[in-house]
């Protein structure tokens, strides 16, 4: 995959919508199939191995792709062409696909299959999610963006609405090779609109890290000055440290979730996909809310609102007692509604308030250190579940994401995150970023 000959960017006052959302319409169909299969999948592991650690260890296999990767991911997002980037990505992940339909047909498949795919999807989402989020402040108007990432939250919950029951009835009705085909082809939507949709780069000059006018772009010039970037920004840190905890705390949950209907309410898969289903409609309803209201006038603060009430829904679920699945239910539609108003806004920021042809590496950078904790508690609550019980990581993550996000409310550099970056700040150039030395044993040029 090879940079594009010329690079164009759109100015804010004809960026036009209908591309993006011809665009933005087949992602939503491919995610619709992609969360049917992933249902499956995760049920299939479940019935196979009822573990909390293997059910860690398929999450932990899913993730290491974002984590390892990251860095390196948003440099190339940034020096390709974003198009084939979430072309080629979309593609493999199809292909890798109809591998496991056939292993399934053939009476082959085995536990380590089943890990591979999950890690091929994360490989391919590890590369396709910067390329498309960097691109849609190019697509879409700076004032639609909170409104745009509103609708990507109701996209996410309207799937968990439809695909999770969807998906427990099938996996009891069909076998696994028509629903990985099922994948298959509703990735077809998402790869065809790539084929004839321009996406917009930033311009050359903005993304080309050099050591002289005349010389090839440096990688490790341009991992480094991505590095500089977020590092030089107090608010940028402070985030990335919430989430670092937060992942920490709640990325656990969904894969304990299976085995907390499966063991804890006796409820079988119908009873998983009303759960998720729940969440789905709490997402929808958030970013409808999103979409309408738009949030506080400064966005920081709403996110904050959501992600007290995400711990709040998450620790009435693991206090919920065997009988009382209804609670359950209400506690992930609380959440979900809260995990669009976490997510949506801050999204928003990021976009706005990051230069354009920094985005891919800005937002893998923040991606790989939030997701960088999640290994880790997946290690620790696999075993930490089947030892104590799996209502005990839900009771103390929901606990302790409500004082992560107490102490957001109170300190000022968060809070002064959407005034941008601050003149005392330094603006990485590539002069200064071919000059910097301060990350060269951590982090090697080329």
């Amino acid at each position: 995959m090879t940079s594009p000959n010329k690079q164009t960017t759109v100015p804010a006052q004809k960026r036009l919508l209908r591309p993006f959302l011809i665009l933005w319409g087949g992602q939503a169909i491919s995610l619709f199939g992609s969360q049917v299969v992933q249902f499956a999948l995760i049920w299939w592991l479940t019935q196979e191995t009822g573990s909390a650690t293997i059910l860690a260890m398929a999450s932990l296999v899913g993730l290491l792709p974002q984590v390892v990767l990251g860095p390196f991911v948003g440099v190339l997002v940034d020096r390709w062409s974003r198009r084939w980037t979430m072309f080629t990505a979309d593609s493999v992940v199809a292909l890798a696909s109809v591998a496991l339909a056939y292993l399934y047909w053939a009476g082959g498949v085995q536990l380590w299959h089943v890990f591979a795919l999950l890690f091929v999807r994360a490989l391919g989402g590890a590369f396709h999610w910067p390329a498309m989020q960097a691109s849609t402040p190019l697509m879409v108007p700076e004032a639609q963006l909170t409104r745009i990432q509103g609708l990507n939250q109701m996209l996410q919950g309207g799937m968990s609405i439809v695909a999770a029951p969807l998906g427990a009835i099938l996996v009891s009705a069909v076998t696994m090779p028509p629903l990985l085909g099922l994948d298959v082809a509703t990735a077809l939507f998402a790869i065809v609109p790539l084929l004839f949709i321009s996406v917009p780069q930033p311009p050359a000059a903005a993304t080309a890290v050099t050591h002289s006018e005349t010389s090839a772009p440096s990688f490790g010039a341009d991992l480094r000055a991505g590095i500089r970037y977020v590092i030089s920004w107090p608010a940028i840190l402070v985030l990335m440290l919430m989430a670092m905890l937060i992942n920490f705390l709640l990325t656990p949950l969904a894969a304990l979730q299976p085995l907390l209907v499966t063991q804890h309410f006796l409820g079988e898969a119908i009873h998983l996909g009303v759960l998720e289903g729940a969440f789905g409609v709490g997402i929808v309803a958030g970013g409808i809310l999103l979409g309408v209201w738009g949030g506080f006038k400064r966005r920081i603060y709403t996110s904050l609102v959501g992600l007290t009430g995400l711990g709040v829904g998450m620790l009435f679920m693991g206090l919920a007692a065997a009988n009382m699945f209804w609670l359950a239910v209400g506690s992930g539609l609380l959440a979900g509604v809260m995990i669009s108003l976490t997510n949506g806004p801050v999204m928003a920021i990021f976009q706005t308030v990051i230069e354009p042809a920094m985005q891919g590496r800005v937002f893998t950078l923040l991606n790989s250190a939030a997701m960088a904790m999640s290994p880790l508690s997946l290690i620790i609550a696999g075993p930490f579940a089947d030892l104590f019980g799996v209502r005990s990581w839900f009771i103390l993550g929901g606990a302790l994401t409500i004082m992560v996000a107490l102490t957001g409310f109170v300190n000022q550099s968060l809070l002064s995150i959407e005034n941008g970056r601050t003149t005392d700040q330094p603006v990485i150039t590539a002069e200064s970023s071919e000059r910097a030395t301060l990350l060269e044993t951590a982090v090697h040029a080329e």
